[in-house]
């Protein structure tokens, strides 16, 4: 019978990384350091990858993965998560460290932020884990040094978010919490760089959120032209979502390739899950929900 680490301290905490989505995602401009000014209303899946995390003695942070896309991840320096929790070390001075597992459940770079959500659960696991007193506003700042998605994964709701990620507001748009929503990842790859630089640079104006209407009819991905360019297939998931009765929306998320489809009821959610299912068997599928906050 193997002996527990005695670098390990008793007591196992959780957290969820929630999938971000990008109801709509407007590109107005290039800014002079090399990032992107974007618009963007954000919402998050009840679902996601599940991280947890035990308290060390020393004051190593060791990371380890599984869960159905957890084969090509590195657990080394690099890993978003591992990044996270040196920084909130360095930040907090802390002495002891953290023994985190990654469950990744959703596909790797595909537009919903698995790697920042994972980042950002990271950061909220190891202030409990640690019992560290941070503000808000010095989390946030730990958390756009690691990506611009970060600080919007923190709280993981509904948020409006510019800038290349450092504006933040609360934004809670009426039929948006709970509805159902499909995500579906075609199964490739495609480079966020890459489908930035196939932006054309054409400001199609400022994202109206106001109501999920407006959303609907003026709001837009202005990066799915340049992610078609990359993977044709995008487009022909997004082609088989909108074929779908009961569709409210069906759009790419980010840069892509994984898209979203928000459903009138539960009922159409899952008969529009088994119909790409049964078309497509190597797509991955989830369903879920918009979560509230």
């Amino acid at each position: 019978m193997p002996h527990p680490d005695p670098v390990l301290m008793a007591g196992e905490i959780g957290e969820t990384a929630y999938a971000k989505v990008n109801v709509a995602l407007h590109v107005r401009a290039r800014r002079d350091d090399g990032y992107h000014a974007l618009e963007s209303l954000f919402v998050f899946a009840e679902h996601g990858d599940e991280l947890t995390a035990q308290l060390r003695e020393d004051a190593a942070i060791a990371l380890t993965i599984d869960g159905p896309f957890g084969g090509g991840l590195d657990s080394g320096d690099d890993n978003l998560v591992i990044r996270a929790a040196h920084a909130l070390q360095a930040h907090l001075g802390e002495q002891r460290g953290a023994a985190i597992h990654l469950t990744k459940n959703l596909p790797v770079a595909s537009g919903i932020g698995g790697g920042s959500a994972d980042a950002a659960a990271a950061l909220r696991l190891l202030t409990r884990l640690w019992d560290a007193q941070i503000s808000d506003e010095a989390l946030a700042a730990i958390a756009l040094t690691i990506g611009s998605d970060v600080p919007a994964c923190i709280a993981s709701v509904s948020q409006m978010v510019a800038g290349r990620g450092e504006h933040l507001a609360r934004h809670d748009v009426d039929g948006l919490e709970g509805a159902p929503m499909l995500l579906v990842n075609p199964g490739v790859g495609v480079s966020t760089g890459r489908v930035f630089a196939g932006w054309d640079r054409q400001d199609r104006g400022a994202l109206n959120a106001d109501s999920l209407d407006s959303l609907i009819r003026f709001g837009r991905n202005d990066l799915e032209a340049p992610a078609f360019r990359c993977a044709p297939v995008i487009a022909d998931v997004l082609t088989l979502m909108n074929d779908q009765p009961g569709l409210t929306l069906a759009r790419m998320s980010g840069s892509g390739a994984t898209c979203f489809a928000l459903f009138e009821d539960e009922t159409a959610l899952s008969a529009a899950a088994q119909a790409i299912g049964m078309a497509h068997p190597d797509w991955w599928v989830m369903e879920t929900k918009v979560r509230g906050g």
